[in-house]
């Protein structure tokens, strides 16, 4: 028994719940899947997965065996790394995942600027406003909105509060009716971000003062915050949108930043990234860079 690879195919079995999709992920056959977790069952004398027709249950011993094996394959893996990252020169792969939007406007450039500094490095640059599973899908670092992490295994730093604009372009503002304090909102058409935590209700904040609005529906819905962006500049309605996306608009009379005197709800980015990668000189590198980029940019 190839004890190594016993190991891995038994990690990703756990990880995936599945030896169909633990054989396509490791380019191996079902077949040498299930021979190397019989293999490990028999070495260890006792039932590590109990497989029926239709699923497969983590017995509790395997339940313990797999935190210790993940603790060991992670181990072996920051050894391997640390010594093919000794040189300065930083080679080898990097998964990163960002949203789609910020991606295209911030997180793209930084990483451009990063392969600058490391040609020898491939990158791999994954970006969607999807939920993304960082141990499941093989991230090394993702850039993301605050919240609970939620996953034990994994760590975060933040880079900085989004204060977020309410605004609306000139030719909408003209024909629509007046727009003086935060309940006026329900009189307006409303241009939204599908997958907000706060589609569905504003948080206006001025001095002591708090109002929460709950929104009516909204005239447009869209998961892209550079669509959201597009829309608003063509006249459709009001938008919440990013400060970074609609600095140029605002700055050029494109798009009017609405009730300034209030302050919307910030929303906080956070680069995060599984603890195991915590040793990579090549992981811990890119966040530097991005962590420096952001510092510069407040």
């Amino acid at each position: 028994m190839d004890k190594i690879r016993a190991l891995t195919v038994f990690r990703r079995v756990v990880e995936l719940g599945s030896f169909v999709a633990a054989a396509d992920d490791l380019n191996l056959s079902k077949a040498a899947v299930s021979r190397n977790i019989n293999e490990l069952e028999s070495y260890l004398g006792c039932p590590l997965i109990n497989r029926t027709t239709r699923h497969l249950h983590i017995t509790d011993n395997g339940q313990l065996y797999y935190q210790q094996v993940c603790n060991v394959l992670d181990a072996l893996k920051n050894a391997d790394q640390s010594v093919i990252e000794s040189s300065h020169t930083l080679k080898g792969k990097l998964k990163i995942s960002a949203p789609m939007s910020l991606g295209i406007v911030e997180i793209n450039p930084i990483i451009c600027a990063f392969m600058q500094e490391h040609p020898e490095l491939t990158i791999e640059l994954v970006m969607s406003d999807e939920y993304m599973d960082l141990i499941e899908q093989g991230v090394d670092v993702a850039i993301r909105g605050g919240g609970e992490l939620g996953n034990s295994s994994l760590r975060s730093r933040k880079l900085f509060d989004i204060r977020r604009v309410l605004c609306a372009a000139p030719a909408y503002i003209a024909k629509a009716p007046a727009f003086d304090s935060p309940d006026d909102i329900v009189n307006h058409a409303l241009l939204s971000y599908s997958l907000s935590s706060t589609a569905r209700r504003w948080t206006f904040k001025r001095d002591n003062e708090v109002r929460t609005i709950d929104l009516p529906p909204s005239t447009y819905m869209v998961n892209s915050g550079l669509a959201l962006t597009q829309t608003a500049c063509a006249g459709h309605g009001i938008a919440l949108l990013p400060d970074f996306f609609v600095e140029k608009a605002i700055a050029s009379g494109e798009l009017v930043e609405l009730l300034p005197e209030w302050q919307m709800d910030k929303h906080a980015l956070y680069v995060v990234y599984p603890y195991h990668k915590e040793q990579s000189q090549k992981v811990r590198a890119l966040i530097d860079f991005v962590v420096k980029h952001f510092e510069e940019r407040r």
